[in-house]
Parts: C-alpha cells; sequence; structure tokens
C-alpha cells in the first residue's frame, strides 16, 4: 500500500510541476490580453467580433486547480475554504489550500508508513495530523487579523465622526481611513470604499465587510449605518456611542480574562502533564510504555486516553471560554 501512495504521490507533484511550466508559459499573453482588453484595444479575429465580458477587475482567475475545484465545490467547500483566505488575509486560492492540506497528508502518511516502520497504524493519524497544519495556520492569521482590527476599530469609529462633523460625505470619511490608519483596518476599508467607488451600493459593500471581518463590533457598525440610512439620524453621535460601547466591551473582555486565567492554566497544566509523563516513560521504562503501542488491547486503551484527554480539554476551554 505504502508503494502505492509514493507513486501517486510523484505522479501528483509532476502534474502540479508540469501545470506550472505551462501557466507560467501563457502568463505573459494573459497578461497581454489583459491590458489590452482594459485599454479598450481588443483584436478582432476577422469580421467577427470577440463577445466582452464582464469587468476583468471583478473576475477571479479560476483558471488553475479545475478538478480540485469542482471536488470543492461538490462537497461545498469552495465557499468555506475562499471566505477562511479571505478573513486571514491571504491571497491564495481555495485550490491552493486543498493542494497543501493534501500534500502535507502524503508526507506525513509516507514519514509514518517509512520512518516508523513497526507502527505503521500511525501514518493515517500523522497524515491527517499534518493536513490540517494549513487550516490551523489560516484560523490563526484570522485570529490575529480580527483582534488587531478590533482593536483599531474604535478610533477609526471617532475619526469617521469627526470627518463627518467637518462636513466630509461618509463614503469620503472611509476612504480616509487608509490614509490615517494601519493594516489591516486600512486594507478593509479602502477596498470597501472601492468597491462602493467602483458601482456597488454602499448597503452592499458593508455587508461584505462583515463577512471578511468576523466581528460582533463589525456587525453593529453595518447596522447602525445601513439602519440610519433608512431611518435617518445623527450618525456621527451614533459612532461615537458605538466607539464607546466597543471600548467599555473591551475592559470588561480584559477583566474577564484575568479572572479566567486560573482555568485556563489548570487546563493546560492537565493536558500536558500526561504527555510530559508519557515522554519521561519513554527513557525510563520503555517496555512498560511499548505495551501501548505494540499490543492491540494497548493502542486501544492509548486512543480512548487521548480521546478523553482531547474531550476533557475541550470541556474545560468551553467553562472558561465568556463571550462579552
Amino acid at each position: 500500500m505504502g508503494s502505492y501512495i509514493a507513486i501517486f504521490a510523484v505522479i501528483w507533484i509532476v502534474a502540479l510541476a508540469a501545470g506550472w511550466a505551462v501557466m507560467n508559459a501563457f502568463r505573459s499573453a494573459e497578461a497581454d490580453k489583459m491590458k489590452s482588453r482594459l485599454l479598450g484595444t481588443q483584436q478582432r479575429s476577422g469580421k467577427k467580433k470577440t463577445a466582452k465580458k464582464g469587468p476583468a477587475l471583478l473576475e477571479r482567475d479560476e483558471s488553475t486547480g479545475q478538478l480540485v475545484m469542482r471536488l470543492l465545490r461538490k462537497f461545498r467547500y469552495h465557499d468555506r475554504a475562499q471566505e477562511l483566505i479571505e478573513q486571514a488575509g491571504l491571497k491564495w486560492r481555495a485550490a491552493r489550500l486543498a493542494h497543501a492540506c493534501l500534500a502535507l497528508f502524503l508526507l506525513g502518511f509516507l514519514v509514518g508508513w517509512y520512518g516508523i516502520p513497526g507502527y505503521r497504524w500511525t501514518a493515517i493519524p500523522l497524515g491527517l495530523a499534518a493536513a490540517a497544519l494549513p487550516v490551523v495556520h489560516l484560523l490563526r492569521l484570522r485570529m490575529k487579523r480580527i483582534r488587531k482590527f478590533e482593536e483599531q476599530f474604535p478610533d477609526s469609529l471617532e475619526f469617521v465622526a469627526r470627518s463627518m462633523r467637518a462636513g466630509h460625505a461618509f463614503s469620503v470619511s472611509l476612504e480616509m481611513i487608509h490614509r490615517e490608519f494601519q493594516e489591516p483596518l486600512a486594507g478593509e476599508f479602502r477596498r470597501t470604499f472601492e468597491e462602493h467607488n467602483l458601482g456597488l451600493p454602499l448597503e452592499t459593500a458593508l455587508q461584505n465587510l462583515a463577512k471578511r471581518v468576523p466581528s460582533m463590533d463589525v456587525h453593529f457598525f453595518v447596522s447602525a449605518v445601513l439602519l440610519q440610512r433608512r431611518t435617518g439620524g445623527n450618525l456621527a453621535e451614533i459612532l461615537d456611542k458605538l466607539a464607546s460601547l466597543i471600548r467599555e466591551r473591551f475592559k470588561l473582555r480584559g477583566k474577564i480574562r484575568a479572572i479566567s486565567a486560573h482555568g485556563r492554566m489548570t487546563g493546560v497544566a492537565l493536558t500536558c502533564i500526561p504527555l510530559a509523563v508519557a515522554l519521561l516513560m519513554f527513557y525510563v521504562n520503555p517496555d512498560y510504555v511499548r505495551f501501548f503501542f505494540t499490543d492491540p488491547t494497548g493502542q486501544i486503551m492509548a486512543i480512548a486516553a487521548a480521546v478523553l484527554q482531547v474531550i476533557g480539554y475541550l470541556i474545560i476551554k468551553k467553562i472558561v471560554t465568556i463571550e462579552v
């Protein structure tokens, strides 16, 4: 079985390399074609006019990874993966994420199959753990980016309120945020302004902002702006009050994290102690630990212990996690 996996991995890597080479060969031609489209100098074959498509800036390049993207759409994972990538602030495609997960799965499987001959049953768990690394990396980047966005968000709301009191329009205030603030807040508001400036309704542009930044504060902001546009009112005053509310939430969240720090440390300690004891037993009494890897009963006991350990950690994390 391992030899078939190795052959499949080699064929898959060769196919990816060939596709990459072909795409690089045609990249310059595609760039010239796009430039001629933007400049309005498209060539026509004979007397037959080429059919015009929508604006090129709004289209997505899906020329790579067609097979993987079909599978992702079939299992309804494409939109979720692309949304996660956008929330993490990366310029990946869903096909690239799928390729990375598949490559790491094959690498982990081969390491478990050939690197640990006596424990080949660990090949699939190692492959699954390696395949989850890109997704875990995206989730960490997403959380870090959203947290940094939320730290800058109250100041940006007050900036928009002051800008509107000075006589600027709301859309112009969004564009000014790009020059006054840092990433990721500046880039998100600039994208919102450009979407609206290119013809997208402001309501749709703000809703897209709420999708890219899944934060409760952003949802409050979008709801307040949309409600004010429909019913009227002083938007600058609403934004000032919303900024004050967000700062109070930050203070309350900090107090809760300080109070629940003991519970989080307890959960980490209870999770790490069994792992440390297992590693210590490998050096002190390896024959005793080998029972959990060679004997079928020991393997079942080890898997059950790992599952119960994970369940216990998740329960403790759920207890100490308090949403504000």
